[in-house]
């Protein structure tokens, strides 16, 4: 039973003592750190789902929030769980910034009081000794394909040069906006987001970041004949596809299979990584794909993706819905078609996220980058 009135805490928290009647767990938290963002309990008792309304606590004054487990719940022998504002970026931290380990009860009534000093936000803070190496494997690396030169970043594993681990690898477009801070756009913040994955050990990857073409960005990532006009997408997909792929597993300590291969990307970047998995499903077997530009091409084509033997493929599909008319809509009907791919049936795992407010910026992108690496690459959810 939520409290509404505007009492000291210690009068709230002696209030919520004498209503409590039901025979089962409260659990009443306090925190030094508040906002408007509501507060979920995640645990072993819901498979850690952190934004399940079931558990959505009781907001009961600033910094106090109240939740009764139902009368016909069944309590794990120990219940462990975690407090979240509805996702793991957003999870409770102590005072200094650190993750906290799960907290543990094995009551099944009375009250279970916890608190939480700070939450994080986005992902960060981060911890600077988790960040990845950020190599420049060259200034001007070759484009055959196109007759150019363009840099080519490698983010590596904060202990890369310490082990001899192998990792996956994740290819994306536009490094200008995935980690520089002198970004005219903002940028994704992909080396805090990668140091925070190291830190709560969801898993290494390899980044390769490809510079974009700057005035000639939309010409080379534009595949074949368009509503933009005549594209050299195909010549690009060839160059990471041939080129550069190659190149990095020969000179990193790589997983090259496909299976351990993704590539990604947002706007146009998206959609060039839409083909680069359609053109080359041996290769890339893990989309990562965020706002794409699908209006240049609305009537994509698939046929690429009739294989003989076809294999498994992940795609994490992202959109705003702030970002145009269409670009919920086009993306939705993307994911549909994926999934209804013949011979794709069982193959085919698509996760759809979409952000009623999401605008077409860095800012969501930078969101949205740990939850599709970890779901890509570390996790066994389908969905």
């Amino acid at each position: 039973m939520p409290l509404r009135n505007e009492m000291c805490m210690e009068a709230k928290e002696k209030a919520i003592d004498t209503i409590i009647e039901e025979p089962t767990l409260n659990i009443i938290l306090t925190t030094d750190e508040d906002d408007d963002r509501p507060v979920y309990i995640s645990g072993n008792f819901n498979q850690w789902i952190t934004q399940d309304s079931q558990y959505r606590m009781d907001k009961v004054g600033n910094g106090l929030y109240h939740y009764v487990f139902p009368e016909n719940f069944t309590y794990p022998d120990p219940m462990l769980y975690k407090f979240t504002r509805g996702d793991w970026s957003e999870v409770e931290i102590d005072q200094y910034g650190n993750r906290t380990e799960n907290r543990v009860s094995r009551l099944k009534k009375g009250i279970q009081r916890e608190h939480v000093y700070k939450w994080r936000h986005n992902w960060l803070p981060f911890k600077s000794k988790f960040l990845p190496e950020v190599h420049l494997i060259s200034q001007e690396f070759e484009i055959p394909q196109l007759n150019k030169k363009r840099k080519v970043w490698a983010l590596l594993p904060h202990n890369y040069h310490q082990t001899n681990e192998r990792y996956p690898v994740m290819y994306l477009q536009d490094a200008q906006n995935l980690f520089n801070e002198q970004s005219a756009y903002g940028n994704w913040e992909i080396d805090k987001k990668l140091a925070v994955m190291a830190e709560y050990n969801i898993g290494k990857v390899i980044v390769i970041a490809v510079e974009h073409a700057d005035k000639e960005r939309v010409l080379e990532y534009n595949v074949g004949n368009t509503v933009l006009g005549q594209g050299q997408g195909k010549q690009y997909i060839r160059f990471l596809a041939d080129t550069l792929k190659p190149f990095v597993d020969q000179h990193f300590r790589t997983k090259p299979e496909r299976t351990h291969t993704g590539i990604g990307g947002s706007s146009m970047g998206g959609l060039v990584s839409i083909f680069s998995g359609l053109m080359y499903p041996e290769v890339f077997g893990k989309l990562m794909i965020f706002s794409p530009s699908l209006w240049v091409v609305p009537k994509i084509k698939l046929s690429f993706l009739d294989l003989y033997d076809p294999q498994d493929f992940r795609v994490y599909l992202y959109a705003g819905g702030s970002e145009s008319a269409t670009m919920v809509d086009h993306v939705k009907k993307f994911r549909k078609r994926l999934l209804e791919k013949e011979n794709y049936t069982d193959k085919m795992k698509v996760r759809l996220s979409i952000n009623e407010h999401g605008k077409h910026t860095e800012t969501y992108w930078s969101d949205e980058f740990p939850k599709a690496m970890e779901w890509l690459f570390f996790s066994d959810k389908e969905n």
